[in-house]
């Protein structure tokens, strides 16, 4: 049996939707708006509770602080959540490569 008490196994996930709406806009320093914006943009899809709330990741309130600091430098959101969306695709592929470089 592990030594983990039950359901904090998730803690160290980052995709695990541990953060609602209200805390998200909270530890960002925007509003909730802000955050139902970037889902319409389709920066960031958050997962629902069985109740129909809205549950962030930490790795989605990473993209939305990145999105948050571009439109605060003064850049549109979707032209925002363009370049997040491109440095995450670029993240992704010196990751594999790396992991490829490795391996060979």
């Amino acid at each position: 049996m592990s030594s983990t008490p039950a359901g904090t196994a998730n803690f160290d996930d980052d995709d695990y939707p541990a953060f609602t709406m209200g805390r998200a806009a909270e530890m960002l320093g925007t509003t909730p708006g802000f955050l139902r914006s970037l889902d319409e943009a389709k920066l960031i899809t958050p997962q629902r509770s069985e109740g129909g709330h809205r549950r962030y990741s930490r790795y989605q309130l990473r993209l939305a602080a990145r999105a948050r600091e571009l439109v605060d430098q003064g850049t549109a959101l979707e032209a925002a959540c363009r370049i997040i969306i491109l440095e995450d695709q670029l993240a992704e592929a010196l990751r594999i490569n790396e992991q490829r470089e490795e391996q060979g």
